[in-house]
């Protein structure tokens, strides 16, 4: 056993002894995904910063390993999700540019806008979804027969009055608003995400 096939973690050693066959390219590969799966695993634990990224990357890229570079960044881009808070976005944002620099042929431009239609498109979210929300508040808060619920209780059913909140969110109007505003918002973190793999080969 070599030394490097020492260092690797058990799984990936009999991963390899199961994969014998494979030519000494192959194998190199795959050492060099299990290697870049642990650096993102630490720069998505706060363990590695997008410098430390950078700095680790770059010495693949100066082994004559700058194939690697793109698939680092897909990994990123896909770590993105519509639910992901905004120090989360500015974090892969940070990796998938730090990324970029190193790249032979760079496309910064298309992925800074790509990424910041994200940042822009969860503001957007949380604007509109404050707004219908305030909307239907106020007219909860004018007509009471809006905080009223029918409730049944064992054979009979009692009318109930809830508060303003509760009212809104019970309420079937926000209910779909919510539904059909997150579906689109969704689709079009989607065509995104295409656009961002798309610019990153």
């Amino acid at each position: 056993m070599t030394d490097w096939e020492e260092k690797l973690p058990p799984i990936v050693r009999e991963r390899l002894a199961k994969a014998g066959d494979l030519t000494s390219e192959e194998k190199e590969r795959m050492k060099d995904s299990e290697r870049l799966d642990s650096l993102l695993s630490e720069f998505h634990t706060e363990a590695l910063t997008s410098e430390g990224l950078w700095t680790a990357l770059k010495e693949y890229r100066d082994h004559g390993k700058g194939q690697l570079l793109k698939e680092v960044q897909l990994k990123l881009i896909d770590s993105l999700s519509f639910g992901s808070g905004s120090a989360e976005i500015q974090k892969r944002k940070e990796g998938i540019l730090a990324v970029e620099t190193l790249k032979e042929h760079q496309n910064t431009p298309v992925l800074e806008a790509g990424l910041n239609s994200i940042e822009q498109l969860q503001r957007r979210y949380g604007e509109e979804v404050q707004r219908a929300y305030n909307e239907l508040r106020a007219q909860v808060e004018k007509d009471p027969r809006l905080r009223m619920e029918q409730v049944k209780q064992g054979q009979n059913t009692a009318m109930v009055q809830l508060s303003v909140d509760e009212a809104v969110k019970r309420n079937p109007q926000w209910r779909e608003f919510l539904s059909q505003h997150e579906e689109r918002c969704r689709q079009e973190f989607a065509r995104i995400i295409e656009g961002l793999k798309m610019g990153a080969k």
